[in-house]
């Protein structure tokens, strides 16, 4: 099992589920997430004053498929997000040695 994660813009988060719920993910989970990268944040102008916003917004999603489909899953979110300008984003994937359903007591891919 793979755990795959991705940092992206918020305003891209409908088209990642969009593009994941046809690769045949069933769950994910999402939470707003703030940081910076290369970019360093950036400055505004608010009421005159300018100010440094050093952590941008994000979207941070997290799933966890079978060995076999994490190809695809990387391939959909890289493509859903891709916007060609900094701060898309970064998918992280790793290995996940165990899973438990706590419900059913399903374990590694039945309960994913």
């Amino acid at each position: 099992m793979k755990k795959i994660e991705a940092i992206i813009k918020p305003f891209k988060l409908d088209e990642v589920k969009e593009a994941l719920h046809d690769v045949g993910v069933s769950g994910i989970t999402v939470t707003e997430a703030k940081g910076f990268g290369r970019q360093k944040g950036h400055t505004e102008l608010y009421r005159g004053a300018e100010y440094v916003v050093d952590f941008l917004p994000k979207v941070k999603l997290e799933v966890v498929v079978a060995d076999g489909q994490a190809q695809a899953v990387v391939d959909a979110i890289a493509g859903a997000a891709h916007t060609g300008r900094i701060g898309d984003g970064k998918i992280f994937v790793s290995e996940i040695q165990s899973a438990l359903r706590i419900r059913t007591g399903e374990q590694d891919d039945a309960a994913i």
